[in-house]
């Protein structure tokens, strides 16, 4: 089971949050479960944050993130707003000592990035980017199969994280221009979570990559398009492994579906976000469906297994498992497999890299 707020070290976590959309509620759950005090809030207008204090449970509304970030009885930050301001307001979160859980893409630009990774050793913060899809108990049970050698070596990769919400010309949505989503859109937003599962698990980071994408429509409503709806990576892991990937926003009857496939020499695993509480399992002779049980497990997905077998587990249980384990960080722990902004910072060159090979059709080598 995870660690919870009560072994910190540091009492009660007070908590606020920038944002007051989907993601917010998601991080105000999390926080709710791992037993902190939901200090403040902050939307893009007084009313919204207004709002969102009474809807969400927190004491008080500040004016704007800036209020926030200036609250001097806050041990946690929560940046939930749109990806373009993750940066500047992540920053200001650390130079004011607070701790920070930044929503992902960390930051749209590398070099950005990579100054909040310093900032926030400087300052001697946590630094996390929610990647919660390592929070899943099977995730960690195919890691731990792949880490022992179960599967042998790593030959190929098969994956795919393909969503519909983009699928109609007159779907809009802030993410869609780069002022407000950044260069990328599908990479950046759910392709950075399908990479990062992929090294996570294999534990074995990509060495170079071959992408394209494909923008479908250039206007969404009546706001011009700036960024991809698809992306597809052909790829290559410092192991000699090879792997495909595609990302789409527009795969009609697909709401989110991440899947992940490694074969191994000896045996092949396959995850599906959308049945977590199995693991496919392949070999030549046979193969079979593993099911969740903290029983058997391995003990890194014995430990995020709040519940017994049979009692169904899903997304919200992983992002609470996440922040349990950011906030024990704050305590001075270190959890196993805790994402950190140097995992945000390896989303960023993934990203880079993607639009890099994308635009000039090369092959791209990915620097560690």
């Amino acid at each position: 089971m995870t660690t919870d707020v009560t072994d910190t070290g540091v009492g009660t976590i007070r908590t606020g949050v920038l944002g007051g959309g989907f993601m917010a509620r998601v991080h105000t759950a999390a926080a709710r479960a791992a037993g902190a005090q939901l200090a403040g809030i902050a939307t893009s207008t007084p009313a919204g944050s207004a709002t969102a204090a009474r809807d969400l449970g927190y004491e008080r509304a500040e004016q704007d993130a800036q209020a926030l970030l200036a609250a001097s009885d806050l041990d946690v930050v929560h940046v939930c707003t749109p990806n373009a301001t993750h940066a500047s307001l992540a920053l200001t979160a650390i130079e004011a000592g607070h701790h920070v859980v930044c929503e992902k893409p960390l930051a749209t630009r590398v070099d950005d990035a990579r100054d909040l990774v310093e900032a926030a050793a400087r300052r001697g913060v946590v630094g996390a980017v929610p990647f919660v899809y390592r929070y899943h108990p099977m995730v960690r049970e195919a890691r731990a199969r792949i880490a022992r050698g179960d599967l042998g070596a790593l030959l190929t990769i098969d994956c795919a994280y393909l969503q519909d919400w983009m699928l109609l010309p007159g779907d809009d949505d802030w993410r869609t221009r780069a002022a407000s989503g950044g260069d990328s859109r599908a990479f950046a937003d759910i392709g950075s979570h399908l990479f990062d599962l992929i090294e996570f698990v294999a534990g074995d980071p990509v060495a170079r990559l071959l992408a394209r994408t494909r923008r479908v429509f250039d206007r969404r409503g009546a706001h011009e398009v700036t960024n991809e709806d698809v992306a597809a990576v052909l790829f290559e892991t410092e192991s000699g492994a090879l792997g495909t990937a595609l990302v789409s926003q527009m795969a009609a009857g697909r709401k989110n579906a991440l899947v992940v496939e490694f074969h191994g020499a000896n045996e092949s695993v396959r995850f599906e976000q959308e049945r977590p509480e199995e693991l496919w399992i392949g070999a030549r002779d046979s193969s079979r469906v593993l099911l969740r049980d903290p029983a058997t497990a391995s003990p890194d997905s014995a430990r995020l297994q709040r519940m017994p077998a049979g009692h169904p587990m899903g997304y919200q249980d992983a992002f609470n498992s996440f922040v349990a384990d950011v906030y024990a960080a704050v305590g001075g722990a270190h959890p196993e497999g805790l994402p950190t902004f140097a995992d945000g910072l390896r989303a960023a060159v993934l990203t880079e890299a993607v639009l890099a090979s994308a635009a000039t059709g090369q092959w791209i080598e990915v620097p560690r």
